[in-house]
This record gives structure tokens, C-alpha cells and sequence, in this order.
């Protein structure tokens, strides 16, 4: 494992300096908090903290790719760039997000053409950007790929939609607004996709409750998360 507070040589294919921001949890055991937790690893504890800025060079594509980014959107000036395990994440501010991913599509040197996935993710400790909405775009054209990520706060859950610039992330939007609450603006039919139309709230959120319905398997039943023994 690399320490991240070390400078790394960027090769193309590993990390550069990323500075980590300061803790802002800690954890201890292999699981979360109050799952008793049989693993043995109940000595383990640790710092949790979000990683801070990358900066160039990263190594080629990526720096070719980030330069005509900044060169084509000024929006993107000092935007926050994360560059780990050889993947690039360009931070984008929500109201420019369908102008960035149009961009990304149509311009000749970019030419991401596809739009691989939308996921949703919750940072329920990163106050004013709880809920993150991620991007992988390929570039069948160039063979690369970059990853986007745009955040929005819980109290405002809004991110607009780009099924207009990808229509294959229909789908994918429908389920980070059913597993997160993430509401993409302009979608032409956000509604759930995994859950029943009428469930409550939003179950792949750090703070849903863990809970469920039995379920049948092969003949037995097996209980759901909150009614399991526990070993504490």
C-alpha cells in the first residue's frame, strides 16, 4: 500500500501527489460501527479522510486529456483533479455539468463517445456535498477513459440530467435516484428501478436503516439484517 502523504514519481500507470484532508471519522474492526463483528480483525482502527487535489504532470494520456479539457471549458479552471491507480477524476460543478459532458463527447481530441456508467455515492460526513454522482466515459476512438464527478448537498439533492448528451445513462440515473435520492433534472422519467414505486427512502444511503424482510431459501428462512443473531 502506498503512503499518500509520499511523493510518487507519475509513470502513466500509478498515482501522483495526492494530499489527504483531515480525518473526519474513525473506524475500528473490519466492519462499521454496531455490526458485531466476528471477523477478528476487532483491533484494526483507522482514520477515514477523503483524498485532497493531484496535481500534474500524470503521465500520458492524462495530461493530454486534462490540458484540452481546461483548453475547451474554462469552466474547469482550478476545478479539484484526482489522479489514483492510473484513473483520472475531473471534479465538476453541477450547474456545468451538461456543458462539460457535451464537450467531452463531441469535441475531436476528447471524443468520449460513451457514457460507461452513472453510480451514486454517500459521504454522509462531507457537509454540503453529501451525495456524489460519478461519471465513466470511455473513448472508444482514442482508447482512454476518464471518470467525472459532480456533488450536491443532501438539503438539495439536484444534479442535471445527461440522458440527453448519453442516452444510455437512463437507467443508470434512475437507480442512483432510487438508491440515493439523487434527482436528475430534465431525465424524461425518473422513477424507481429496483425498489416498488411507493418504498421509503433511498437504501444504499449510509444512514438508512438497516432492515428487510425475511426471505426463502430452499426451503428455510432466512431472517432479515435487523432481527439476525448477533455476536457482541
Amino acid at each position: 500500500m502506498t503512503d499518500t502523504n509520499l511523493p510518487v514519481e507519475p509513470d502513466g500507470h500509478g498515482e501522483t501527489d495526492v494530499v489527504p484532508t483531515s480525518g473526519f471519522a474513525t473506524r475500528q474492526g473490519m466492519w462499521s460501527a454496531g455490526s458485531g463483528d466476528t471477523s477478528g480483525y476487532g483491533g484494526i482502527n483507522r482514520t477515514l479522510e477523503m483524498p485532497g487535489s493531484s496535481q500534474p504532470p500524470f503521465g500520458d494520456p492524462f495530461d493530454a486529456i486534462h490540458a484540452r479539457a481546461l483548453e475547451v471549458l474554462p469552466s474547469l479552471q482550478g476545478a479539484r483533479v484526482l489522479f489514483h491507480a492510473g484513473e483520472l477524476t475531473i471534479f465538476v460543478d453541477r450547474a456545468e455539468l451538461k456543458s462539460v459532458v457535451a464537450q467531452f463527447r463531441d469535441d475531436a481530441f476528447l471524443r468520449f463517445e460513451v457514457c460507461l456508467s452513472v453510480s451514486g455515492v454517500h459521504y454522509p460526513e462531507q457537509t454540503g456535498a453529501e451525495l456524489h454522482a460519478v461519471y465513466d466515459l470511455i473513448s472508444y476512438t482514442h482508447n482512454r477513459r476518464v471518470r467525472l464527478e459532480a456533488t450536491c448537498p443532501e438539503s438539495d439533492p439536484h444534479i442535471p440530467s445527461i440522458v440527453a448528451t448519453y442516452p444510455m445513462a437512463d437507467w443508470h440515473e434512475r437507480e442512483a435516484w432510487d438508491m440515493f435520492g439523487i434527482i436528475f433534472d430534465g431525465h424524461p422519467a425518473l422513477t424507481r428501478i429496483l425498489m416498488p414505486d411507493d418504498w421509503a427512502g433511498h437504501p444504499q444511503r449510509k444512514d438508512y436503516p438497516l432492515g428487510g424482510v425475511d426471505i426463502e431459501y430452499k426451503g428455510a428462512w432466512v431472517p432479515s439484517p435487523d432481527n439476525r443473531r448477533t455476536y457482541s
